[in-house]
């Protein structure tokens, strides 16, 4: 596995694990079930990262080395880590620029 492809694949689970954690957690929202959405966000990228991971083995009939243990384990954390700073941490750096913005606003 190249860098390229690695980056490809932490760029394709990024955008997945958005997708999938905001349609789980609407499904579980109707269904009023607590949940953590850090969590929720990691179990998806986990579970996206391992399918992207076996999905690259399997079509280009790569055996697991120690190379590439290291790029399915960085593929692991680096999609956890970025699902944990998604949507709902962009929403909320964005109300906090308005409610900043609208004070500053108020006092000249």
């Amino acid at each position: 596995m190249t860098l390229e492809i690695f980056l490809l694949g932490l760029m394709i689970v990024s955008i997945f694990t958005g997708l999938f954690t905001e349609g789980i957690k609407k499904l579980l929202d109707e269904m009023t079930v607590k949940y953590h959405s850090n969590f929720l966000a990691g179990g998806v990228a986990v579970v996206l990262s391992a399918l992207v991971g076996t999905g690259y083995l399997v079509l280009t009939e790569t055996q697991i080395n120690d190379k590439m243990a290291v790029y399915l384990i960085a593929l692991v954390l680096l999609s956890w880590l970025a699902s944990m700073v998604g949507y709902d941490k962009v929403i909320q750096a964005i109300a906090q620029l308005k409610r900043t913005d609208n004070n500053t606003q108020g006092g000249r």
